[in-house]
């Protein structure tokens, strides 16, 4: 170990006294009353030691102001070099920091937000234009650089209305725009993966509705297919009751409400009445002569008991 290495880790005897001198500058750099108890003292170098001083700022938990003080050679006053706020070993320090297009969730962005798609952007990849040459509208364009040439301009941002988006009738990129197909870039395998996964993963087969669901939705005709690809996992509910009512949903999902899992049963009617037309049933005025329990008698019998 050198001379030097042993030097510089023994504080400098004037600088380790010169606590008023530190307390002096950090009471000047901080706010009235902020400065607590010297907590001590480090060798930096040879005759440059720093002082630690208690910070009292709420919101600063267990940091410390350092302060910096130095001798020149030989020299018997010593200097102050600078003031810091620094954390200690328990302070309480911000998180750190994460770029935004890591921050974002989904759900995050509202009205009149921009979510701008990188270049390198693994869940797309280039798409068919109708050439590799750029569209007649991108301010790339031949077209649009022999303009600028011409006039001696310069390409500035534009409204959409004052570029020219019609490509040239009968050209392979005016096909392409009949088909839909003249797109800057399309979704990568990786971003159809990444989609289905996030879609499996929401209404999917595993998810606790599908669990005790009746049917899957591939035989339900609340089901609205998709096209491309992840149409043969994939459509979209339309049943209005359904829990995924306008998402996307599995093949495999399922609830409550298939257009399958019940039928409503019919209200119970009452039988029609039975009317039998072919028969008559009399109906007598009055009763039969033997249909009671007191013997019939005769309308002299009854007048000889002095009865009218």
């Amino acid at each position: 170990m050198s001379a030097a290495t042993t030097r510089s880790r023994t504080p400098d005897r004037l600088c380790a006294e010169a606590v008023d001198l530190a307390r002096a500058a950090a009471e000047e750099a901080a706010a009235p009353g902020v400065v607590g108890e010297h907590a001590g003292v480090l060798a930096e170098g040879d005759r440059v030691v720093t002082h630690y001083f208690e910070c009292k700022e709420l919101g600063y938990r267990g940091w410390r102001w350092a302060v910096t003080v130095a001798r020149a050679s030989r020299a018997k006053i010593v200097t102050l070099d600078e003031v810091v706020l620094l954390p200690g070993p328990d302070a309480v320090l911000a998180p750190e920091w994460v770029p935004w297009s890591e921050r974002l969730r989904p759900g995050d962005m509202g009205p009149g937000d921009l979510l701008p798609t990188d270049a390198e952007d693994l869940r797309l990849e280039p798409g068919y234009s109708g050439g590799e040459e750029p569209p007649p509208n991108a301010p790339v364009s031949h077209e649009m650089a022999e303009l600028v040439e011409a006039e001696d301009a310069e390409v500035t941002a534009a409204p959409p209305a004052a570029l020219p988006t019609i490509p040239t009738r009968g050209s392979i990129a005016a096909v392409a725009e009949e088909l839909g197909l003249r797109r800057a870039r399309v979704l990568s395998r990786y971003g159809l993966h990444t989609a289905a996964d996030r879609w499996e993963e929401a209404f999917g087969a595993k998810t606790p509705m599908a669990q005790a669901a009746p049917a899957t939705c591939v035989s339900c005709g609340f089901l609205q297919p998709i096209g491309g690809s992840l149409g043969q996992a994939f459509g979209v509910c339309a049943n209005e009751f359904s829990p995924a009512d306008g998402r996307v949903v599995s093949l495999a999902y399922g609830c409550g409400g298939h257009s399958e899992a019940a039928v409503m049963p019919k209200p119970p009617q009452p039988a029609p009445p039975v009317i039998d037309e072919t028969r008559v049933d009399p109906f007598p005025l009055r009763p039969a002569a033997d249909s009671g329990s007191v013997p019939a008698v005769s309308d002299e019998d009854v007048a000889e008991l002095g009865h009218s």
